[in-house]
């Protein structure tokens, strides 16, 4: 695995020498007919524009995708997105984010480092040992990965790791031209855990000027296999999701949107390890944790306005009101930890609650000459989060455990976009966030904590000829401590001590190069390849006790700065598309240091490539084809018994096959037929930054069924 490294760059280096070298000899085709991965629209970055002529490194997941997925959780949507390694196990409790090297689970705040948005609306969540995101795949229809700080101006200040954007299907997704409506069947079923799915989808069309949708999911599962044979403890499961949206149109040539639309995620579950982020039953910390009932449940609601206003180049206006909550409602644990030790009170029965209000408006104004284009946003972000910890069982002093608060934040952002002859891109911008957290006043020696944060950026794309093009930028955010950094205690003598913690901050610089072919082996056919490296320094770095006990701070208290960290690395995305063949590469190089000590951070993920490649038949509207995944060792694993030593990961390789089938003729019309096989060799493994054993072999079909009327 030690030549995973080179032979990728290798690999990815000579597909970007074979399209410029191809493309000397043929005339490009603007029209062509195959638009790869990296030529699909960015919604969230500013002006709407492909990924390849973004200075960001950006992945926009879209429908076709999600499906071909054929994911259980959300873990399995990012398999092939670079720069993502999702974290945690596999259960649909578990799981959390990281971006180049930034998350981690157990009890840091990473969740605040890596912005994580539904339909625009922030989603929250930071427990001990939990995942940080709770949904069903089945009501997405895209999800943008936007890597790296520069996406901390239009979304929040501490954006380190990036931004994740996740939007909901729509009505006018399923409905046809000329037809007042449609419903959409689908089931799964799983051999690995015998899990199934059955989901339904209505939309309609009222009148010419308003369409409704509605879906539903019911998703189960019973525990799985790893593939050394043994079963995963408390990976069954049952979920229930539903999105229900209204859509109106209205003014000069219908323009203006109007939106509302609510959508919750619930699972009520019994006897699950209270360790969601790491299953495997010999480890120590399951064993003393023991078992826990847990319903869980996530709601947004949205209402959202939208004035395109075409005739007016002033007034490109978007305001949405949103409410999100999340809930987690434990009972029963069967731990064996002594329950008088305060450090022991999380096991106690309790509802965890994140609810939070958000207002938030921009307005793009555009004007335009003979070779250049502007685009000025500016607007406004405002939000309120209640953090609760509502006890049912026994009365505690409100200390220790998952202290309560409430913060308002209120952020204001401005981005301008110059574009000169259609080659050159310079996006500049600056954000002020403005926050102000109370405590809960039971919280002995605490105290409110007003704070501000400021992120600029400036970055460029130059596109030297219709082929080859250069970027690169500079981006600085500040992130502010979260309720939990700032009151969390480990002794009743460390009340209050954890205000004084100071902002993070983290400086990064991004390079890299795009090319792009078209006509190459076949009429219509396009081949892309982006290359990003980037450079993050990271300063008055906040870490738990877990994870800096090193650093020599007092231990009556959870959280503090450490010095300064650096992460870099490169990441790389290749695309080729045809009528008939496909492929993918996606490679992701990521290192990672603590800058007083020289060690390894213990969140860098090892260095991996995932190649994926198949064949379409277009007169049968057939694909089939591979994926492969090849991971090097690392200098670094979360994977030891006790779950925190650091020890070096050793790499592994896995193996997939998938095929769809969609007819559009006969009885058959408006049908899909999947089926795929993950892990077809039984690798059995353990990623450099999960606690868990890998999946065993797994084969999944799913059957889709849409009626027009």
């Amino acid at each position: 695995m030690g030549l995973v490294r080179s032979r990728a760059a290798a690999l990815l280096g000579g597909v970007a020498l074979t399209i410029v070298a191809q493309q000397g000899a043929v005339a490009q085709n603007v029209n062509a007919t195959n638009i790869t991965l990296l030529e699909r629209l960015v919604i969230g970055a500013g002006a709407p524009k492909v990924a390849i002529n973004t200075p960001q490194a950006v992945t926009v997941l879209n429908q076709e995708d999600l499906d071909a997925k054929q994911a259980t959780t959300i873990k399995d949507v990012f398999t092939s997105v670079p720069g993502v390694t999702m974290l945690g196990s596999d259960q649909v409790l578990g799981q959390a984010f990281n971006i180049r090297g930034i998350g981690i689970t157990e009890n840091t705040a990473d969740a605040a480092r890596i912005v994580v948005n539904v339909d625009g609306v922030p989603k929250f969540n930071e427990q001990y040992r939990m995942g940080s995101f709770f949904s069903d795949t089945e009501l997405y229809k895209q999800v943008e990965v936007l890597r790296g700080p520069a996406s901390s101006t239009l979304y929040g200040a501490g954006a380190i790791g990036g931004v994740i954007n996740f939007v909901t299907k729509d009505a006018s997704d399923f409905i046809k031209d000329g037809n007042t409506g449609a419903v959409r069947l689908k089931t799964s079923y799983d051999s690995n855990g015998n899990g199934t799915l059955a989901s339904g989808i209505w939309a309609h069309t009222v009148n010419d000027t308003f369409d409704i949708l509605a879906a539903g999911n019911w998703r189960r599962a019973n525990e799985f296999t790893y593939a050394n044979g043994s079963v995963a403890p408390g990976t069954d499961f049952t979920s229930l999701s539903g999105l229900i949206k209204g859509t109106a149109r209205f003014g000069d040539n219908d323009e203006q949107v109007l939106r509302a639309s609510y959508q919750r995620w619930s699972s009520d579950d019994p006897d699950q390890p209270y360790v969601q982020t790491q299953i495997n039953a010999g480890l120590n910390d399951n064993a003393a944790f023991g078992l826990i009932n847990r319903k869980v449940t996530d709601d947004t609601f949205v209402l959202a306005y939208e004035n395109p206003d075409s005739a007016n180049p002033w007034v490109d206006l978007n305001v949405q009101f949103s409410y999100s909550n999340t809930s987690n409602d434990q009972s029963g644990s069967t731990s064996t930890l002594p329950r008088n030790a305060p450090s022991m009170w999380i096991l106690d029965d309790t509802n965890y609650i994140y609810r939070t209000y958000q207002l938030k408006a921009d307005n793009t104004v555009e004007w335009t000459g003979d070779n250049f284009e502007n685009f000025f946003t500016f607007g406004f972000q405002a939000s309120h989060q209640d953090r609760l910890a509502e006890r049912t069982s026994v009365a505690r002093p409100r200390l220790l455990s998952h202290p309560e608060g409430v913060e308002s934040k209120l952020g204001l952002f401005a981005q301008n976009e110059f574009i000169w002859d259609d080659r050159l891109t310079i996006i500049s911008g600056v954000r002020a966030d403005f926050s102000h957290i109370s405590p809960d006043a039971a919280i002995t020696g605490a105290r409110d904590v007003s704070n501000q944060a400021y992120s600029p950026k400036l970055a460029a794309l130059y596109e030297i000829n219709d082929n080859f093009g250069v970027f690169g930028s500079i981006a600085r955010t500040e992130r502010l401590p979260t309720i939990d950094e700032l009151y969390s205690v480990s002794t009743a003598a460390g009340a209050g001590m954890s205000m004084n913690l100071r902002k993070e901050s983290a400086i990064n610089y991004e390079a890299g190069f795009t090319v792009s072919g078209y006509d190459l082996l076949a009429s219509g056919d396009q081949a892309s390849v982006k290359t990003t490296g980037f450079y993050n320094d990271l300063y008055d770095f906040i870490a738990s006790s877990t994870s800096a006990s090193s650093t020599g701070y007092p231990t009556a208290f959870q959280y503090a700065n450490i010095d300064r960290a650096r992460i870099y690395g490169v990441e790389v995305e290749a695309a080729y598309n045809s009528d008939m063949f496909f492929a993918n590469a996606a490679y992701t190089a990521t290192w990672g240091y603590d800058n007083n000590t020289g060690n390894p951070l213990r969140t860098i993920p090892a260095h991996r490539v995932v190649l994926s490649a198949g064949m379409r038949v277009p007169e049968y509207n057939v694909e089939f084809g591979a994926r492969a995944k090849f991971v090097a060792n690392s200098e670094n694993s979360i994977a030891a018994a006790n779950g925190r030593a650091i020890v070096p990961g050793k790499g592994y390789q896995t193996y997939d096959l998938f095929a769809s089938w969609k007819p559009d003729y006969g009885v058959f019309e408006g049908t899909q037929f999947q089926a795929s096989v993950e892990n077809i060799f039984n690798a059995d493994y353990r990623d450099n930054l999960s606690n868990s054993d890998s999946k065993g072999r797994t084969f999944k079909l799913t059957l889709s069924k849409q009626f027009d009327y």
